[in-house]
């Protein structure tokens, strides 16, 4: 039965509610010891003024990432994916978790070299951070790195799901697409970090309903863009290296005909038909003027 006018507005809203809500609770399940380590964390924040036990949870958060959040992530996306290319009614369970089956080694491994580059970063931010001078200037480069890490992080888990690529070639097209569109990586970050930031600090609920999912849909939205005009730049260079194929194609054709009519009239190939007619005129004039004796 399809509902329409406000019933079938409500109907449509109650139904993405109940769809992003629950691919955020299987991402939560998934990825659960990741979470419970986390939660850990910001609880020691309440007790321990030192630090010291909330960035040992930091610690283990990011060891268990790549093993739990990375592969769920991706299981996510895919569902993100399917909604954004117009299959809506595909079956959540079995779309998500066909997802993290497929995905979940490349997840796993490129949650590792993700969390590697982020030790980095970290280690050299925390270097140049207390240095003054022009050693200190270079903490704003590693702020920059970080941003296009988290960029690429999420254009990662995009194309994972949505292109068989291997790993390598995944995580340089991300890091790529990146860099060579500012603008929509520069929005769909900022649209995130909205979401995050009003998750963990004002509507806390929306982290095991909706935080993960509404991710996921901004992201696969905004690389769905990029790589939709870059399809349409793709194929017009295709029918403009087609055209001029086939305008090359038509000029030998035309040529062998030339070549072909003038073997028929006794020229030789490529001769100039006015040029030889001149020739021709001049034999004629000489033979019909008497010579003088």
């Amino acid at each position: 039965m399809e509902f329409r006018g406000i019933m079938g507005g409500f109907y449509r809203i109650s139904e993405w509610i109940m769809r992003l809500s629950v691919i955020n609770v299987l991402w939560v399940i998934c990825a659960l010891p990741f979470f419970i380590l986390a939660l850990f964390g910001l609880m020691s924040l309440q007790v321990d003024d030192t630090l010291n036990q909330f960035y040992s949870m930091l610690w283990l958060c990011g060891i268990v990432s790549p093993f739990t959040l990375f592969p769920s992530t991706a299981a996510m996306f895919s569902v993100a994916r399917k909604w954004l290319t117009g299959e809506e009614d595909v079956s959540l369970f079995k779309t998500f978790f066909r997802g993290y089956k497929d995905n979940f080694k490349q997840a796993m491994l490129g949650g590792l070299i993700y969390l590697v580059f982020g030790i980095i970063i970290a280690a050299n931010f925390y270097y140049y951070n207390g240095k003054t001078g022009g050693l200190g200037v270079l903490r704003y480069l590693v702020l920059t790195l970080t941003v296009l890490l988290s960029v690429s992080l999420f254009h990662f888990f995009s194309i994972l799901s949505h292109l068989h690529m291997k790993l390598l070639q995944i995580i340089k097209n991300a890091v790529l697409i990146s860099i060579g569109h500012p603008v929509r990586s520069v929005s769909m970050i900022v649209l995130n970090g909205v979401v995050i930031y009003f998750s963990l600090t004002k509507f806390t609920f929306l982290i095991p309903f909706f935080m993960g999912s509404i991710i996921a849909v901004i992201s696969f939205w905004h690389f769905n863009t990029i790589f939709g005009r870059l399809q349409a730049k793709q194929q017009e260079l295709a029918e403009k290296e087609a055209e001029a194929s086939e305008e090359q194609q038509t000029e030998a054709e035309e040529t062998a005909q030339d070549d072909v009519r003038s073997l028929q009239e006794g020229r030789a190939p490529g001769e100039d038909i006015s040029e030889r007619d001149r020739m021709n005129q001049r034999d004629e004039e000489g033979n019909t003027n008497p010579s003088k004796q």
